[in-house]
Order: structure tokens, then sequence, then C-alpha cells
């Protein structure tokens, strides 16, 4: 989508008047920051682009930008999305929701949505558990996580964003980390030019409830030993020297040291239009043993859902002819009643 002779926008011009309130230090500034960055120099005029949130933290961004915006109820906004989507397909729609609204009350809205491939981008902040209603595990908590509404652990098998993402078919899924700013720059131009239902999962740090659940992936000691970076046609290196990779012993991944026994020709290749590729890899989250796969998974081309729905109302036009509604009421049987 790209509009002509758009006005030159910065920053600012995407910075609505209201107050941020969020706490200090959330990783949602971070977001809300590169996305303001960012939608400046996409091409296209503020006044076509909508952000829907539904209810919890992240659902405050559509006050944040300076755009069309609903804060709908919780867990609907994909319908709320899908509806604006369908009645105007030229507006650019955006999705804000978190691991909480998204997943929980709203996972079934979420799995239609993606199922049916509307050119709708979803950012999913992730930071794994209940910030506004203060410190309840959420369905990505891990086993284990000890919060108010889990003293003694929780015992719930945590929800894995990207693998429910490809499961429901999917056609883009990515993550970025809030801390990795350039980064996130460069995964939120990639959703806009995603065309299709686009599945941004956040890693984003809650200070206040959940401070460091991404610790390991963001500390500059660590980082490099704890996140795999994504790259199409690369093959999949991590650590300090590159000298660690992900090979497949059958179907199996493992990490191994290049150097004597394996070499780079050992490792796995990316292939962002492999679905076995990116499944295998969303499944490493959890798995303490290996690295977090950060960038985009799998990115393919399907036909959307509302150029389907035109051309089959277009197919139903050309067999049937148009009419109006009158006709239709007066179509068949009818009778007056005097």
């Amino acid at each position: 989508m790209s509009d002509t002779k758009v006005k030159a926008y910065t920053r600012a011009d995407f910075s609505s008047d209201q107050s941020v309130r969020w706490c200090p230090g959330c990783g949602d500034y971070a977001i809300l920051a590169q996305a303001q960055k960012v939608f400046p120099d996409l091409g296209v005029s503020k006044e076509n682009f909508v952000f829907i949130s539904g209810i919890g933290c992240s659902s405050r961004f559509p006050y944040y930008m300076n755009t069309f915006g609903f804060h709908t109820i919780h867990g609907r906004a994909p319908a709320i999305a899908s509806g604006v989507k369908l009645s105007n397909p030229d507006l650019s729609v955006w999705v804000v929701t978190g691991d909480g609204d998204g997943l929980s009350i709203g996972g079934n809205h979420t799995i239609h949505l993606l199922r049916r491939n509307l050119d709708i981008n979803v950012m999913l902040f992730n930071n794994r558990i209940y910030g506004l209603t203060k410190g309840q595990y959420s369905p990505t908590s891990e086993i284990g996580k000890v919060t108010k509404s889990s003293p003694l652990g929780s015992l719930d098998r945590p929800f894995n964003p990207l693998t429910l993402a490809l499961g429901t078919g999917a056609t883009y899924v990515a993550r970025t980390i809030d801390r990795e700013t350039k980064h996130m720059q460069a995964m939120i131009t990639r959703s806009y030019g995603h065309k299709g239902t686009s599945f941004l999962e956040i890693y984003q740090n809650c200070n206040i409830f959940n401070d460091g659940a991404f610790g390991p992936m963001t500390d500059k000691e660590s980082k490099a030993d704890t996140v795999l970076w994504l790259e199409n046609g690369q093959p999949m290196v991590f650590g300090k020297e590159k000298n660690r990779g992900i090979r497949l012993d059958g179907n199996t991944p493992m990490i191994v040291e290049i150097g004597d026994k394996w070499s780079l020709d050992d490792v796995l290749v990316h292939n962002e239009s492999d679905y076995v590729i990116a499944s295998l890899l969303s499944n490493l989250t959890y798995q303490s043993d290996f690295p977090d796969p950060i960038g985009v998974l799998y990115a393919i081309d399907s036909p959307t859902y509302e150029e389907l729905m035109m051309e089959q109302i277009n197919n139903a036009i050309e067999k049937k002819g148009s009419t109006s509604v009158q006709d239709i009421l007066n179509a068949g049987d009818t009778w007056v009643v005097e």
C-alpha cells in the first residue's frame, strides 16, 4: 500500500498529545518509540493507519499514536480489526495486543484472524505476565512461575505464540525484542510489507511484575549465546565468536561447535519459506539448552481473505447480476396486507 504525493512526516507527526501512562522503565516505551520512528517512512498518509487494541497495558497503544485508533474490549481486537479491514481494504490495520489479551480470552479470535489471512498486522507484546491486573501468571508464563495467582508455582504448560501462529496457517511469523531497537524497526517494516496477516511477537520486559524475564537475551555478556539471529539464506550460527551452530541430526536439532569436527557447511541454513524449519525453530523456545530464535521464522505469499471475498462477490454479480436490497426484499412470494 502506498499513497501518491504523501507529505513528508516526522516522528512528531505520529506522536499524540496524550500522556503516556506506562510504568517508568516498561518495554512498551521502546516499542512505541520504534513504531513512531518507522511509520513516517512507510509512504502512507497517517489517516490511512488504524491501530486497534483490546485490554491490557499494551492496549493503551492507540492513544499514543497520532492515527485513527480504537481501544476495544478484552480479547476482541482481531474481530474489530477484521470488520475495519473488510469494510475499507485500503486502510493499513494494526492490532496491538498482549500475551494475556491475545492468547487467553482472545485466543480464539487470534487463531481465526491468522488462519483467514486478512491483510492485518498483529504486534503481540509478550512479557509472560499479567501486568495491568498486577502480576498473575499468563498463558506464556513458564511452568513453576510464582505469582500472586500461583503462589506455589504455575502448573500450566505455556503457550508458544510462534508455534500457535504457525499451527493456524499464518503466512508471516516473526519475533523481536524490545531492547533491540534497530531489529524491531526492521521487523515492523517487514510486517507492514507483508501482504496477508503478519504476526510479530515482541519480547517485552515488565520491570514491575516480571523484571528480567528475557534478561539472558538482552544482557551484553550472555545474549550472544542465548539469541539465534535469523537471516534468510544464512547458516544458523551464534556465540560471541560465531563458532556454534544448529545442525539437524535426522529430524532433531543439535548444537555443534564449528571447528575440527563440524564446519559451516554442516550448519542448518535458514529458509523463510520452509514450514518445517520454521516449526523446528519455534519449538526451541523454552528449551534452555538452545538459543531463542529472533527474526522472521516464516514468510510466504498467499491470497488474502479480502481478495478472495471480492472475487467471490464479483463472480456472484457476474452470474446473477447486481441488484438492490429492495429488489431482494420484493423477490419471491410477496403479499399485501390490507
